[in-house]
């Protein structure tokens, strides 16, 4: 599914033009990705969380080499879905 089948989704639900919905949805992905940014949790009833993890400095290797590298410490976005999503999923 990319975003102009979900502003086509959006836009079939609610009645509101093509553009609106489009827009609509742009603004719902950018407080969710200004949240994330931030480093907050980002929880949807009934569909899951958007965790932002920090991961530290670790020892590494480069494959081609052998040589013995350090992977920098970084953040990383994990999604661990609702019970209800789930439930849905599996039937």
């Amino acid at each position: 599914m990319t975003k102009a089948d979900i502003a086509e989704h959006i836009q079939a639900g609610t009645g509101l033009s093509k553009k609106d919905s489009a827009e609509m949805m742009e603004a719902v992905f950018t407080i969710m990705k200004s949240t994330l940014e931030s480093g907050e949790t980002l929880k949807i009833s009934g569909f899951g969380s958007f965790i932002v993890k920090q991961k530290a400095d670790r020892r590494g290797r480069n494959p081609q080499t052998g040589e013995t590298i350090t992977i920098e410490a970084r953040r990383i976005l994990t999604f661990k879905p609702s019970n209800v999503l789930k439930s849905a999923i599996n039937q």
